[in-house]
């Protein structure tokens, strides 16, 4: 017997959050892009283990393994750079655990010192014991991206100087 239920399990549940930084795009990239392997834990505080597994070079294809904090729980998951466009994206995406970031930016063609960041997390798949919570765990998906950009551009201005 097949069970419908009334929303689709295999919908992404997603969160994005943008910020303007008073940084060049290059400036912004390099510190997000180019050296993503060295400074993703600095802004993804919730990381308390973290190891690149093919060096310290950026590239499609480049994996990491992290362990996160969850709510007192460890969760471990492998992920996969999909997606590198110098000054413009990075995208990775989990291989062991169903979720993608995607950092975007864009120069301020006014205001040459200044870069748009925006940051989205997805949420590839959702349990079906999870879908009636699927509000509150956007809520949280978006409060956590706002912190992501919020904390990239402190680090930005503080470490690019």
């Amino acid at each position: 017997m097949h069970i419908k239920f009334p929303f689709d399990s295999q919908k992404p549940v997603a969160g994005e959050a943008s910020v303007d930084i008073d940084k060049q795009v290059d400036d912004v990239f390099h510190f997000i892009g180019k050296n993503f392997f060295e400074n993703y834990p600095k802004w993804a505080v919730e990381v308390v283990d973290f190891e690149p597994l093919d060096g310290k070079e950026v590239f499609v294809g480049a994996k990491a393994k992290q362990i996160r904090k969850d709510n007192n729980n460890e969760i471990e998951s492998v992920f996969e750079i999909t997606d590198y466009q110098p000054q413009s994206s990075l995208i990775f995406q989990g291989i062991t655990q169903p979720y993608k970031h995607s950092y975007f930016l864009a120069s301020d063609q006014e205001k040459h010192q200044s870069t748009r960041l925006t940051f989205r997390f997805e949420f590839l798949e959702l349990e079906v014991f999870m879908r009636p919570f699927e509000k509150l765990i956007r809520c949280a998906i978006e409060d956590g991206a706002e912190n992501t950009v919020e904390n990239i551009k402190n680090l930005i201005l503080v470490e690019c100087n």
